[in-house]
């Protein structure tokens, strides 16, 4: 990353772009599916302001003006002078893709944005929002401008209220108070003079730091009514000492008009926790509840100038006040106290009150600190942990081999170690956990530009979103997943008249979910369509010299043939599919990460994908077993139980596949020594043990081993990556003792089992 800290503060800016057209994206969905309403909406503006904003502190003025006429639409959608039908929604949904096409050209990770489609999406927008178009302003950079904002301070003239005329305007402190006669002067009330509100603004840093701006701010208040605009720069420190990265200045806004209070806190919704605000009334009243803040601190030694608030210096007027000039107001300190109300002074009875009190607002809640880290440090921080286990085991293992008893001190010492070892080891894996609607998010955008494509109508339907899984592989979902969408729509799904034909909505649905399943994650994509042609992708395997003509497949295997490399049912080559290069990269892909992939799918009906992945790439709970002489680990996680099996419990299914009872059923058994090929011959039932294993799929099998050597956490290293692929392991871990010990793919161990017969292998003891 470059030192420059513009640069620093510009990659900040797009990381919180891609946040928000994620929920940009889920709520303008939200909206298209009926579940949306003025919050939505509102939360939509939002987060196109915000881009907008920090678009314009850098300068990006293609964004600005996209992001501008997109805004404007929201305004009018949120102000209810639009309807929000569904022409609009799906104007808009095409409107945030056009938008992450200008954030992505804008920070260089994307191809120029196309402006014909740009300036086709603007002009749809304008006449969205006008009724027709407005290629001139659409045009003109959006920039800031004081005009814009009505800066015209306002002056009291006293002699309007029947004051003497060489009081011309209000100077508080040379004011002979004492002299006037209130009830000559017959003034009217605040009410009835101003209708609005008094708002005093004061940033914090993190407010410029998100790339706010506070001019647009003060331009969204000028709409609301008439504004007169008074800025405090008494905070502002000599140039020496001045910090580019601090806040200084304050804002007071008076805002005159019929507008409600809920309307001015809506131009800070979004700034609301990155600054001080207070709104009053301007009639008197004090703030209410909701948006009643404390004072403005000010150093003690300072006491800050009076702002002008007529009702309150009626009430004062017959108090005597020393003329003296007042002090200007001293720059804001660190930690200042918050200035107390003045007490009121003794007078005679007025007919107009002095304002209440403000009543002191509920402490706010406090936003979560957070902080943005390089993965590679993360990564850095998981392989010293990783290896803060291995040594702790080996620690362990020499303590046991040295015969110490296990209530000694360093036996318990060594139990506080692997607790605490286990904490810090959780405590990282959740900084590396990360919820999948990352990529979730991406992809309503590709199925909208798929279905355009192919002409077909597509309704997509997420759940499972905040199933969280290791950075890891969230990163690497996003490609299998974005593969597997465009084949289910291309290939699965029918046009809108064959949909119509065969007795089914025009509109196709196609479904992805996320889910925790047997300590895995399972991503499942499943449509609505005419499911696998088996004779058709047959045929095709056959032409291509993929499979023999004479093979003999099950429909399971048929179906697998989709994954073979340079496969497609494709019939003509289009930017969609018919390349052959699609599914095998889904399973190279899912594989890479200790995955697999399965198919179900019914004809006429549609089709399901499996896609399942560990959770972690780092550590997991295992049950450390030995088979044939050989150490492995099974995922704890898989495991339901563990027994000694009887003689009369195991029976065979068709007199060679053996089978065990179970708690009143029968499970398949697997010997896992022959299985793996650790050895030819079969074991004996005696001095064995098995293990009731639980599949993805939710069916059961019984694992059977030599015997079990205890629990332990273990660190996951690849296989692959050292080595090769092994049937029936999913990855290695280095044990207590410094060997190594293959970790155990569940699924895939049954399932080649089940291949193999287990008549001539498995003897019963005599």
């Amino acid at each position: 990353m470059s030192d420059d800290p513009f640069e620093a503060i510009k990659v900040t800016f797009f990381q919180e772009c891609s946040e928000l057209l994620g929920d940009l994206e889920t709520n303008l969905l939200a909206l298209e599916t009926g579940e949306g309403d003025i919050e939505t909406i509102n939360a939509v503006f939002r987060a196109v302001h915000s881009v907008k904003g920090g678009a314009g502190a850098f300068g990006l003025e293609d964004l600005v003006r996209f992001a501008h006429v997109f805004e404007t639409l929201m305004d009018e959608l949120r102000s209810g002078r639009k309807e929000c039908d569904d022409v609009t929604v799906k104007t808009l949904l095409r409107a945030s893709d056009v938008l992450a096409d200008h954030i992505a050209a804008a920070q260089g990770t994307g191809a120029p944005v196309d402006a014909a489609r740009s300036a086709g999406l603007v002009a749809e927008l304008e006449v969205l929002t006008h009724g027709q178009a407005t290629p001139a302003v659409a045009a003109a950079p959006v920039v800031a401008d004081e005009d814009d904002f009505g800066f015209k301070p306002l002056t009291l003239d006293l002699a309007d209220f029947g004051a003497p005329a060489e009081l011309p305007s209000l100077d508080l402190p040379a004011l002979d108070l004492p002299s006037l006669d209130l009830p000559d002067l017959a003034a009217p009330s605040a009410a009835a003079l101003t209708a609005g509100w008094r708002i005093v603004f004061r940033p914090h840093p993190r407010l410029y730091a998100s790339a706010n701006d506070v001019s647009l701010l003060l331009r969204e208040l000028t709409r609301l009514g008439q504004t007169s605009v008074e800025l405090d720069a008494s905070g502002l420190p000599s140039l020496e000492a001045l910090d580019a990265e601090d806040a200084h200045l304050i804002w007071t806004i008076v805002l005159t008009g019929d507008v409600t209070e809920a309307a001015v806190r809506d131009v800070f919704d979004f700034v609301e926790m990155d600054c001080d605000l207070s709104i009053t009334a301007l009639d008197g009243g004090s703030p209410s509840a909701e948006t009643a803040l404390p004072p403005l601190p000010v150093l003690d030694a300072a006491p800050a100038e009076p702002a002008f608030d007529l009702a309150a210096l009626l009430a004062q007027a017959k108090a005597p006040v020393e003329a003296a000039p007042v002090a200007a107001p001293a720059p804001v300190a660190a930690a200042p106290k918050p200035v107390a109300p003045a007490a009121p002074a003794p007078a005679a009875p007025s007919p107009v009150a002095s304002a209440p009190a403000a009543a002191p607002s509920a402490p706010a809640a406090v936003a979560p600190v957070t902080i943005r880290v390089d993965l590679d440090r993360v990564d850095r921080l998981i392989n010293v942990v990783g290896e803060l286990v291995i040594q702790q085991a080996m620690l362990a293992q020499r303590v046991m081999e040295s015969g110490l008893a296990r209530s000694s001190d360093i036996a318990l010492g060594l139990e506080d170690l692997e607790l605490l070892t286990r904490d810090i080891q959780d405590s990282v894996m959740a900084i590396r956990a990360q919820p999948v609607k990352s990529v979730f998010q991406r992809m309503p955008r590709l199925v909208r530009e798929v279905a355009e494509m192919t002409g077909k109508r597509v309704r997509l339907v997420t759940s499972g979103e905040d199933t969280e899984v290791d950075k890891t592989v969230v990163e690497r979902l996003a490609e299998p997943i974005t593969h597997m969408l465009r084949n289910a729509i291309d290939h699965g799904l029918e046009s809108p008249e064959e949909r119509e034909a065969a007795g089914k909505p025009a509109e196709g649905t196609v479904r992805l979910a996320a889910l925790h399943r047997s300590g895995r994650i399972v991503i499942e994509i499943a449509d609505d369509g005419k499911g696998i042609n088996r004779p058709r992708v047959r045929g095709i395997a056959v032409d291509r010299g993929l499979i023999a003509e004479d093979a003999v497949l099950t429909d399971d295997e048929v179906d697998n043939l989709i994954f073979l490399p340079g496969f497609s049912t494709a019939e003509t080559i289009t930017d969609v599919s018919g390349r052959g290069v699609g599914m095998d990269v889904v399973r190279r892909s899912i594989q890479a990460l200790g995955g697999r992939i399965s198919i179900s799918s019914n004809p006429g009906k549609g089709s399901t994908f499996t896609l399942s992945l560990p959770l972690t790439l780092a550590v997991l709970d295992g049950m450390v077993v030995s088979a044939a002489g050989q150490t492995l680990v099974a995922p704890l996680s898989a495991i339901v139980e563990s027994l000694t099996p009887r003689i009369e419990d195991v029976h065979y299914v068709g007199g060679h596949d053996a089978v065990i009872r179970f708690r009143e059923e029968f499970v398949p058994m697997v010997d896992v020594g022959r299985v793996m090929g650790f050895r030819d011959d079969a074991t004996t039932l005696t001095g064995g043990v098995v293990m009731i294993v639980e599949t993805e799929a939710g069916s059961r099998a019984a694992l059977l081993v030599d015997a079990i050597n205890g629990q332990r956490q273990v660190v996951i290293k690849s296989l692959e990556t050292h080595y090769r692929q092994v049937d029936g392991v999913s990855a290695a871990t280095i044990l207590g003792d410094g060997s190594v010990a293959l970790i155990l793919d569940i699924d895939a161990l049954v399932i080649a089992g089940h291949r193999k017969s287990n008549r001539p292998e498995l003897k019963m003891a005599s």
